[in-house]
């Protein structure tokens, strides 16, 4: 079970690395896609770099008026 861990914390590190190298970090805005987009790319870890380019998008609904 500790390898486990192990390859579990090495993944999102790796996927860490693949959303700091497209600049998500550095153009974050806030938006809830941008969020979702690095979500998605921290946790597909190592199949970032197979070609997968995971986005997001977000409708957030308007309040009612």
């Amino acid at each position: 079970m500790r390898s486990g861990r192990w390859v579990l914390v090495a993944w999102l590190i790796i996927g860490a690395l693949a959303a700091g190298q497209r600049h998500y970090y550095a153009q974050f805005d806030g938006s809830c896609a941008r969020i979702a987009t690095i979500g998605i790319t921290v946790v597909s870890g190592p199949l970032n770099y197979t070609g997968l380019n995971p986005t997001a998008q977000c409708k957030v609904p308007q309040p009612s008026k």
